[in-house]
């Protein structure tokens, strides 16, 4: 059903530089569609919180174009894709209104209140996907400011002005609560790279591989088959050129591919024609290791912003705070998030760095990967 989709909206979603995935929640309402039929009384379609916000207000409330997003909803336009859902069979009727996030739902009804605590009338207002609400905790909410996050995987989230659209499809936007938008990708390849290593060793390997300097080899660190962005190949296997000399100097190498392929994301996005300010804002675990954000830091050549509190409950209390405490999320950002640690770049590494990235990205076009 979401391939059937994909070619149904082939030219909206090239308008938006969105795929219909196998997994898209768009292919499930079509589904849902086909086993209810036209019978039967009325229908509501309910993202994760509209039912929330329905508990808290007592009544249907309007969705969030974050959320909306895998449904089908077009927030270049402001509207649902009626030519792909009359298609499908999906009833207009099912589809709730779209809103802004941060835009007031409602208020909490007197059942809501007696069940939570919450005071009768207190306001509640729309919310984003984790992910989002995740990039905007960090405070990089402006245009040209992103931020690499390094979990079990990568993602690299920003902010610009204007929809970009990557013909690729490895970078996709969600729309910013201000109208701007919120451009991102997510790796294959990330912290994952160190699962092989026992947690508790991995400050000693750090220590190691901050005193013996830049790797003698290069690694590309992927665990999985197949790659997704900054480019998309589902050939791409991880590799590694050289013998490392140690331990540590495989480490080394792992920590450096990783920074090589945000490297790669970066330059691929200043190819689109999308700005990228510095400092990165740094988010995940992975950025809780000193030497590794420095050598982000050193491939990249721009300093790296350790995020004080890039968790997700914070960017929806950034959500709420904005037309209320706040006039917009920039001005709620500039208030509530607190400035983290700037890394900067180690620039007697610098050169070291960049040999090794030659030789990284010239590998990935010997197999094919990128152009």
């Amino acid at each position: 059903l979401n391939a059937r989709a994909q070619r149904l909206g082939a030219p909206r979603w090239q308008a938006l530089g969105l795929a219909v995935g196998p997994t898209a929640a768009l292919g499930r309402l079509a589904w849902l569609a086909g086993e209810e039929g036209p019978a039967g009384g009325p229908r509501h379609l309910l993202h994760t919180p509209d039912l929330i916000g329905w508990r808290l207000t007592g009544g249907p409330v309007a969705t969030d174009w974050s959320h909306a997003l895998k449904t089908g909803y077009d927030a270049r336009l402001g509207e649902w894709p009626d030519e792909v859902l009359d298609a499908l069979g999906v009833p207009t009727a099912w589809l709730p209104p779209v809103q802004a996030p941060a835009t007031e739902a409602g208020t909490v009804c007197a059942a809501a209140a007696s069940e939570t605590g919450l005071p009768v009338g207190c306001p509640v207002r729309l919310g984003m996907t984790d992910g989002c609400a995740g990039q905007i905790a960090t405070g990089a909410v402006r245009p040209g400011q992103f931020v690499g996050v390094l979990g079990t995987t990568y993602v690299l989230k920003g902010v610009t002005r204007e929809l970009v659209t990557d013909p690729s499809g490895a970078l996709y936007s969600h729309r910013h609560p201000d109208g701007w938008w919120l451009p991102g990708g997510a790796s294959n390849t990330g912290g994952e790279a160190l699962a092989h290593v026992p947690a508790d060793r991995l400050p000693a390997l750090d220590r190691a591989a901050a005193a013996r300097g830049p790797a003698s080899v290069v690694a590309y660190p992927l665990r999985r088959e197949g790659e997704r962005f900054p480019f998309v190949s589902g050939e791409a296997r991880g590799f590694l050129l050289g013998t490392p000399a140690d331990e540590a100097d495989r480490h080394r190498a792992e920590l450096e591919g990783v920074a090589f392929l945000e490297r790669l994301a970066i330059e691929r996005v200043r190819e689109l024609g999308v700005p990228v300010e510095g400092p990165l804002w740094a988010a995940g675990g992975g950025s809780r290791s000193p030497l590794w954000t420095r050598i982000r830091a050193t491939a990249l050549g721009m300093p790296l912003r350790v995020a004080d509190r890039a968790e997700t409950a914070f960017g929806a209390a950034l959500l709420a705070a904005s037309g209320t405490l706040h006039p917009d999320l920039a001005a709620a950002a500039t208030a509530m998030v607190r400035t983290g640690r700037d890394i900067e770049p180690d620039e007697t590494e610098r050169a070291a760095l960049d040999e090794s990235y030659a030789a990284f990205t010239a590998a990935l076009r010997e197999r094919g990967w990128i152009a």
